[in-house]
């Protein structure tokens, strides 16, 4: 970024969590941002409110319907708003010369097109969901390194680690001097429940993160800790490590959001208040640092910091994630498919807690990876995956209870 230039900036997702985070950054430093456009999926009235308020040129739309609906409530309010649909729109509109910085957070798979469309442009791209790099690390880090294209993650335990390397490292490559990556977990609400009693919780059960405020999708991620399996495969490639120097490790108190150890048994470590302002407004600014609107880290409050390590039979889902990464190719776009269609049958009500597991496993089983040189097979191997999984749903009764193969 030259300095003192406003920074125009697409929010990918700008009704979910992140995304009203990352306006609410935004509209603390309007001489340094301006929105250039805004997408969501279906929430209309949402994006139409934030519309009102940040005027930006362009609004996105996942389908036509809610398009029509959108542009017909710009025109009733006198906005001049362009209005589009669909994803070669959201692809257009992130790789556009207007824009400077693409916040990526679209949830799930759906974001990979776009997001990396931004990485081919050579944008500034604010990575929060982990889906692009999950499915296509390995291309995503090629278009970078191609198209200059900055990566900065938003996920707090990525840019904690990001925060704790050199400051001449781009991600991408690997650091020198490491010796493991650590990335903390809170563990859920149900890192203290019964194994027993796991069978039984309910999706808002499962939505009710202690600590974090997120959408449902995500939470019950990490209600299962293949948020935190997805963050292992996603770290591997941001950093240039293996995944054997990194090391999972459960912190209830979500103060310290990761660490990173040096080959002097040096380790480093970020803290803050969990709020995702706070790695919005890193990325956004980096490498300068800005107000983020969160509030000064209390030690005295907190009192204690307490670690443990991961129970991957009690939470299937963790060791699900570490056989992907270590199958390579597209394993891991295939465990990734399979997860987003098992948590939405189990917010649908179709399947139990433990089931989510299970179907991964068996998803795994049947869906054998390939190669993971080009998009079209990635996304082939993912739609094969997401039509097994769906099979599956339909008929949970099949599956093994308990989460195990």
């Amino acid at each position: 970024m030259s300095p003192g230039s406003v920074q125009k900036v697409a929010v990918l997702g700008s009704t979910g969590s992140i995304g009203v985070s990352t306006l609410d950054v935004i509209a603390r430093h309007p001489d340094r941002f301006r929105i250039e456009a805004l997408t969501a999926n279906t929430q209309v009235e949402r994006l139409f409110e934030q519309c009102k308020q940040f005027r930006p040129a362009i609004a996105v739309m996942a389908d036509e319907s809610s398009a029509r609906s959108l542009k017909l409530m710009l025109e009733e309010s006198g906005l001049e708003t362009t209005v589009s649909a669909g994803m070669d729109a959201l692809c257009t509109t992130v790789s556009s010369d207007d824009i400077n910085v693409v916040m990526a957070a679209i949830v799930g798979a759906a974001g990979l097109k776009p997001t990396l469309a931004a990485v081919k442009a050579g944008k500034r791209v604010l990575i929060a969901n982990k889906e692009p790099l999950v499915m296509a690390g390995d291309i995503f880090i090629a278009e970078a390194r191609r198209s200059g294209a900055l990566l900065l993650p938003i996920d707090s335990e990525h840019n904690a680690v990001f925060q704790c390397l050199p400051s001449d490292f781009r991600t991408g490559n690997t650091p020198a001097g490491i010796r493991r990556v650590l990335l903390t977990c809170s563990g859920g609400p149900f890192r203290l429940r019964a194994t027993s009693e796991l069978s039984d919780v309910t999706p808002d059960e499962a939505c009710a993160h202690p600590n974090w405020n997120m959408g449902r999708k995500i939470s019950v991620d990490s209600a299962t800790l293949m948020n935190k399996g997805l963050e292992l495969i996603e770290a591997c490639w941001l950093f240039g490590i293996e995944p054997d120097k990194v090391e999972i490790v459960i912190h209830p108190q979500s103060v310290i959001h990761s660490m990173v150890e040096y080959l002097d048994a040096s380790v480093l470590a970020q803290l803050g208040n969990p709020d995702m302002r706070t790695p919005i407004a890193h990325a956004l600014a980096w490498p300068e640092r800005i107000d983020s609107g969160v509030a000064s880290l209390n030690l005295f409050d907190v009192a204690r910091l307490e670690f443990e390590s991961p129970d991957v039979e009690r939470f299937p889902c963790l060791r699900l994630a570490s056989e992907a990464v270590l199958a390579g190719g597209t394993a891991p776009a295939i465990l990734n498919a399979a997860n987003e269609v098992a948590v939405q049958a189990f917010l649908d009500g179709d399947i139990r807690f433990t089931q989510i597991a299970e179907v991964i496993a068996a998803v795994m089983e049947r869906c054998k990876p390939n190669d993971a040189s080009d998009l079209e097979t990635i996304l082939s191997d993912d739609l094969r995956a997401r039509d097994i999984a769906a099979s599956m749903v339909q008929r949970p009764s099949a599956l093994v209870r308990g989460g195990h193969q």
